[in-house]
């Protein structure tokens, strides 16, 4: 894509991951920009989850090399991805429908500092973040069981970026929505691309895909 920086935010070299007889990836190549996103597309069994979760540390890799904003990396397990700024974004959202946005958006990493949980710099901090990503939400201290489809989706995905991430997996964000808030979640991934992100895009409806990826 033209304009794009020099070095991928990620690059993978001739991946492969094997279970027990089953090949699931093969002498993968893959490479994201900053301010790009990549659409990964293809059949029920042909290996997307597997490579997003090499991506994620769930799975280790066999053989192949993974760099990362040009340094050669190895991803043992998720805390690892974290540290490198990949985040995702799975089907389920993992998000605790009893809890409030914010508390949803610093679930494991709350602020700590004289009192036991900052409320106030958090709760400051989870709009500026909704804020930077064009979200409209009635209120951040709003449960997140009274949320629309949509609008959980982008609470996931601000989760996600919230922690100066720099490259964000998305697994098939809009598969359970209505039309109007799928529009939503792909106006969402736009916003990540202009903030300068290198975003993956798991997705089977190729209408979406087209309207929103540079490469697939």
């Amino acid at each position: 894509v033209t304009g794009l920086p020099c070095i991928p935010t990620l690059e993978m070299r001739g991946v492969s991951k094997r279970f027990g007889a089953v090949q699931a990836l093969c002498d993968v190549d893959l490479e994201v920009y900053p301010g790009e996103v990549v659409g990964l597309v293809g059949e029920n069994g042909a290996g997307k989850s597997t490579l997003i979760k090499c991506i994620a540390g769930i799975f280790p890799i066999d053989t192949g090399e993974i760099w990362f904003e040009g340094q050669l990396v190895h991803i043992r397990n998720p805390k690892d991805a974290n540290r490198m700024g990949i985040q995702t974004v799975y089907q389920d959202l993992a998000l605790c429908d009893n809890l409030d946005v914010v508390a949803n958006l610093f679930l494991g990493r709350e602020l700590t500092g004289t009192i036991p949980i900052n409320e106030e710099v958090m709760e400051k901090q989870a709009i500026e973040v909704l804020k930077s990503l064009s979200i409209s939400l009635p209120d951040v201290r709003s449960e997140i069981k009274t949320l629309s489809g949509g609008q959980r989706q982008s609470v996931a995905i601000s989760r996600a970026v919230i922690w100066n991430s720099k490259l964000v997996i998305l697994d098939e964000p809009t598969a359970a929505l209505a039309y109007l808030q799928a529009q939503q979640v792909l106006e969402l991934i736009r916003n990540l691309k202009k903030q300068g992100l290198a975003v993956i895009l798991v997705n089977h409806n190729l209408e979406e895909v087209f309207s929103v990826v540079d490469r697939i």
